[in-house]
């Protein structure tokens, strides 16, 4: 079987990855820990996904170290500060994320025997480092620089978040997490509601057609 490590944030899109690419494929789930004012709540939400998603095929959670608080400074964030429900998408950039987590993914892979990343990015993102050319030529330079062929994929490239939601509503998605603002309430994690991020949560389940078990804080 081919040995694929997925980049997982305990969000849906990633979440969904996960689970499907498991079906035919040894799965390397990796949470890249980066200093983000969100993450300790999204390894919460991870964690819990992975053990109702459980299989032969998928492997344990590899988390990873690269702090770019340094980086990133006073951006949102890092202080936490999200993007409003109504706030465009261009507001909830985080400038070269897919660089960083691809490239730190990518010397484990090569550290580990692992051929491929695949990340859940969807057809609704229009940052330049979620295209397909980026993606097909960055794996391209990691693989020279390495010394280690790696493939990087984005397997949802050109389907919308409702998509994978009505291709997938067997999963338990509403233990994924969708939020730039989660919020902790008697040991659960709740979406805030109240962020881009949620509101095109909402949007996509809507326009599936799927109940929506996510649990919002209002």
């Amino acid at each position: 079987m081919r040995r694929v490590a997925v980049l997982a944030s305990g969000g849906l899109d990633s979440a969904v990855l996960l689970a499907d690419m498991a079906r035919e494929n040894t799965v390397f789930p990796v949470y890249v820990e980066a200093g983000l004012a969100w993450e300790a709540r999204e390894q919460t939400a991870l964690r819990a996904y992975l053990d109702a998603v459980a299989s032969d095929n998928l492997q344990p959670l590899t988390l990873l170290e690269m702090p770019t608080r340094s980086l990133y400074g006073r951006h949102w964030s890092v202080t936490g500060d999200a993007p409003g429900y109504d706030a465009p998408d261009e507001d909830v950039y985080i400038p070269g994320r897919n660089v960083l987590l691809i490239g730190v993914t990518a010397v484990w892979c090569a550290l580990n025997g692992v051929e491929a990343i695949a990340i859940g990015s969807l057809d609704d993102n229009p940052f330049p480092d979620a295209t397909p050319a980026f993606f097909e030529d960055y794996g391209r330079l990691l693989s020279a620089a390495l010394a280690h062929a790696i493939e990087v994929t984005a397997p949802y490239r050109h389907q919308h978040k409702s998509q994978i939601i009505a291709r997938f509503p067997e999963l338990p998605l509403h233990l994924t997490l969708t939020c730039m603002s989660p919020v902790e309430r008697n040991g659960a994690v709740l979406h805030c509601n109240d962020c881009n991020k949620c509101r095109e949560r909402r949007e996509a389940f809507a326009t599936a057609g799927v109940a929506d078990r996510t649990q919002y804080a209002t």
